[in-house]
């Protein structure tokens, strides 16, 4: 029981990370992978509550004409800008930028915004967020770095 609460947390912390709320999932992560957790597992977690909380990035981008503006909204005017910008150049690849602490979730938004198909969102968003953990996980092992 101990274990699934743990990675309940994990799953938790990785979504809200991924919103507007202010979480550091990667050291939640390292955390767990130097108390012994399966490493396979805190990434698959990690991931599948990071990607899921983008998607509601992306949901909030398809409404953003309705959201945009108002204090909750995660991503200032500015910064849906800039990605705008990245995502009018590069399309959708630039989602596997989506990781990026800066900018990284502006890019999810616009992506709704833009009316990026929910299946390719999932796929991009994905691999971004899951290469991360993996490279999180790797330097914590001493793999990288």
């Amino acid at each position: 029981m101990e274990h699934l609460v743990a990675f309940a947390a994990l799953f938790g912390i990785a979504f809200a990370s991924a919103t507007l709320l202010p979480a550091q999932s990667e050291a939640v992560l390292v955390g767990m992978q130097l108390a012994g957790y399966p490493v396979v597992i805190l990434i698959a977690v990690a991931s599948l509550g990071n990607t899921l909380g983008a998607v509601v990035n992306w949901a909030l981008g398809r409404g953003a004409d309705r959201f945009s503006g108002r204090s909750w909204f995660p991503v200032s005017q500015a910064s849906l800008a800039r990605a705008s910008g990245w995502y009018r150049r590069w399309g959708k690849w630039s989602l596997l930028l989506s990781w990026a602490p800066i900018g990284g979730d502006a890019l999810t938004v616009v992506a709704g915004v833009l009316r990026e198909p929910l299946w390719s969102f999932l796929l991009l968003v994905g691999i971004a967020k899951t290469g991360r953990y993996v490279a999180v996980a790797a330097a914590t092992a001493g793999l990288i770095g």
